[in-house]
């Protein structure tokens, strides 16, 4: 979940939609059937390429179509509150491969399916944005900057700095506080270029700006599940737009140089 070009998000074709699916978004909402817990929980067990290939059709409707359909509905869904966001299957799904060349765990597939939702401003891989995964173990639901670059952290720091009372309204405000509140990892000190003594100190310290929720697997086959992603983005989805505005705004001042 930080900076380069515009990009230009296509539309995969629509693809029939198994019954299942269906009737799950007929609900409150599209989740996941039973047997994508199943497939995952499964996976883990028999983490390699030749079983994943052997039950890649199970894979694509028990465990894909599901997401695609979250995705698709919520491309919908955020143009309510996150216009600026972007969810289509083609950036927002994670592929299933993992990539080993330079990890200890030398296990080739992941055995989750998660998605992750853009500003349709900035790359992908750097962006600002939202998060969701469900795995065996549980469902994630997360907003904001994860893993930003030396670059990306200044420069939103330094909105944060011109900005408090605006960041602080964000952050205090009481939905996102009963989602938990701003999390992240913090330095112990002020970091080098702001005083000791800044109004912004407490949140200048951060290095991650995050909102996140973990619930039971169990939730991602409910109705429960969709208003609760929903609930919680819609949470998440202010903070989220303050930290993409200086990295935007940087991208669009790059795009108009070159």
């Amino acid at each position: 979940m930080g900076c380069t070009r515009f990009c230009v998000v296509q539309k995969l074709k629509s693809t029939p939609t198994p019954a299942h699916i269906i009737a799950a978004m007929a609900s409150s909402g599209p989740h996941f059937p039973r047997a994508a817990l199943t497939f995952l929980r499964a996976l883990a067990r028999n983490n390699d390429r030749e079983w994943f290939r052997a039950r890649k059709e199970q894979y694509e409707q028990d465990v894909r179509a599901p997401m695609v359909a979250v995705i698709e509905r919520l491309d919908r869904d955020f143009r309510r509150f996150a216009p600026e966001l972007v969810a289509s299957p083609r950036v927002s799904l994670f592929r299933p491969y993992r990539d080993t060349r330079f990890s200890a765990d030398k296990t080739p597939i992941k055995t989750n399916i998660a998605a992750q939702f853009p500003h349709g401003a900035l790359s992908k891989n750097e962006s600002p944005g939202l998060y969701l995964e469900v795995n065996p173990r549980a469902v994630l639901v997360a907003g904001g900057l994860y893993a930003p670059s030396s670059a990306q952290l200044h420069a939103v720091r330094e909105h944060i700095a011109s900005n408090l009372g605006r960041f602080r309204s964000i952050v205090q405000a009481p939905r996102l506080r009963r989602a938990g509140g701003l999390q992240g990892d913090r330095l112990q000190r002020i970091p080098r270029g702001f005083a000791a003594d800044h109004p912004a100190a407490d949140y200048l310290r951060y290095k991650q700006f995050l909102v996140w929720a973990e619930f039971p697997p169990a939730l991602a086959t409910t109705p429960r599940f969709y208003p609760t992603v929903v609930g919680l983005f819609e949470t998440a989805a202010p903070l989220v737009r303050f930290l993409c505005e200086p990295l935007a705004a940087r991208a669009t001042r790059i795009t108009r140089l070159d």
